[in-house]
């Protein structure tokens, strides 16, 4: 497992003790066991999704390893999510993630 997965991991178990509900969003082209090919989800999406429990606002994280800075298609999904009332960001640690959703 690379340490953006380990760290994304670590992100929701945190947020899920914290409060919230939030899983994996995977986004890529998988072969299945048939030999064809499934697209799963859209560029730019981001690494979590979830929602806080108290009110229900949904959320989107982008993970980032420390240093790194989302993609343009990444950005612009946030920004979206954002201006449709959703909570969005990016993270590079649990601490950053936290705060972002304010859990």
């Amino acid at each position: 497992m690379n340490k953006e997965t380990v760290l994304q991991n670590e992100i929701i178990v945190r947020l899920c003790e914290n409060g919230c509900h939030a899983w994996n969003h995977t986004v890529g082209v998988f072969l299945t066991k048939y030999g064809g090919t499934v697209r799963i989800g859209n560029h730019g999406e981001a690494d979590i999704w979830g929602f806080r429990h108290a009110d229900g606002k949904m959320f989107f994280i982008e993970v980032k390893l420390p240093g790194e800075k989302p993609r343009e298609d990444q950005r612009k999904f946030l920004e979206t999510m954002q201006k449709a009332g959703a909570i969005a960001g990016v993270a590079h640690s649990i601490d950053e993630a936290l705060e972002i959703i304010k859990c």
